[in-house]
């Protein structure tokens, strides 16, 4: 499911603009985005392999920003599945499929730093956060403040 199917409150919604008959798009998206709206987004790879879906969004609430988000991988029906936290950074909106993109290779996620639903990380520990960030190649937002 993505976020335009998920729009209860029609934020996405497109509407006549009156004058030339074209569609103008009314709301926040797609460059802001209602976060229960992106729960259960699918996520892909560029090579287009379905990477799992996104179950969760990770809010730091001392800075306002959003730290990670929880992905889903592999399993069956909930059972087995792994969990992953992906800065956000290195997630990218592809709005023509209605989808997410993370540039990693199915192999590499298999691998990467994840967790069960019953042992979730601390994602305060600055060491935890800093292996995260490494392993995705991105860097921290809170490093984005002090460049």
């Amino acid at each position: 499911m993505n976020y335009e199917e998920r729009d209860t409150y029609g934020m996405y919604k497109t509407n006549p603009s009156g004058s030339s008959g074209s569609e103008v798009r009314q709301g926040p998206g797609p460059t802001l985005l209602g976060a229960d709206t992106l729960i259960g987004n699918d996520v892909y790879n560029q090579q287009d392999e379905d990477l799992g879906g996104i179950k969760e969004i990770m809010l730091d609430t001392r800075t306002g920003r959003v730290g990670y988000a929880v992905l889903s991988f592999g399993g069956f029906l909930g059972m087995g599945e792994k969990l992953f936290a992906v800065p956000w950074n290195a997630l990218t909106l592809d709005s023509e499929n209605k989808r997410f993109v993370l540039n990693v290779d199915k192999d590499r996620l298999k691998n990467a730093p994840g967790f069960d639903k019953d042992s979730w990380p601390d994602m305060a520990d600055k060491t935890w956060a800093d292996d995260i960030h490494a392993y995705y190649g991105t860097k921290p937002y809170a490093d984005d403040m002090h460049a």
